[in-house]
């Protein structure tokens, strides 16, 4: 099938942070406080920018140069001042409404992050989008499921589960991991430019679009 000419989605996964909610400045405030807390050097923002999007106990270990016992410590700071604010994380302009217009017209949809789910749940319920998702998937706890290509695989299993028909699903992102994620499970990522991504990280994308508008089209037709 050519999945660019696919209009009739039997599905629609959207990431969370970057894609639905701009949740960069939260994350970078409780990554600063983080290694402050460690008594470390804060990175730079556009260093700090890196660590959105992915699992963060990866980032740690790779960017930070984190050792397993360190990363896990870290990202419990991070998490304990974290929290407090990823609720406030405000919707990116139009998304709500492509939501609401993608549920109305009948098609399932999912999301499937690498935040914990634990936090992903209250963020949507928050912003009043909760009621669009017939399944929220992220992250586990303990990290154990975080890599995209597993909440996607989850996200999937639970929509198959409720009887939805997941074999002309689209997967809407921000970055590289969404595409690579979505690959994996065999399906097409839209990426969104407003997010936190680079250009180059779209390279694998079935799409990509710069407007509200522009994702209703390929969503809807």
């Amino acid at each position: 099938m050519n999945h660019t000419l696919q209009r009739t989605w039997s599905a629609v996964l959207f990431d969370l942070d970057g894609t639905i909610t701009d949740s960069a400045p939260a994350i970078t405030d409780s990554l600063a406080h983080m290694f402050r807390t460690l008594e470390l050097p804060v990175p730079g923002e556009s260093e700090l920018l890196r660590y959105v999007g992915p699992p963060l106990l990866d980032t740690l270990r790779a960017l930070a140069g984190f050792n397993e016992e360190q990363a896990l410590a870290a990202l419990a700071i991070y998490r304990e001042n974290y929290v407090g604010h990823s609720v406030n994380a405000p919707v990116f302009p139009g998304v709500a409404g492509v939501l609401a217009q993608v549920h109305a017209a009948g098609i399932p949809l999912a999301l499937a992050t690498s935040k914990p789910e634990s936090m992903a749940v209250p963020i949507l319920e928050h912003a009043g989008l909760a009621e669009y998702f017939q399944v929220i998937c992220g992250a586990t706890d303990d990290e154990v499921r975080s890599a995209k290509a597993d909440v996607v695989a989850e996200a999937l299993r639970r929509l198959q589960e409720a009887g939805v028909d997941t074999e002309h699903a689209v997967m809407v992102g921000d970055r590289s991991y969404d595409t690579l994620g979505a690959a994996v499970n065999g399906v097409p990522t839209i990426l969104v430019e407003w997010g936190y991504g680079s250009p180059a990280e779209a390279e694998q994308a079935m799409a990509v679009v710069h407007s509200a508008d522009q994702l209703r089209t390929l969503l809807l037709g």
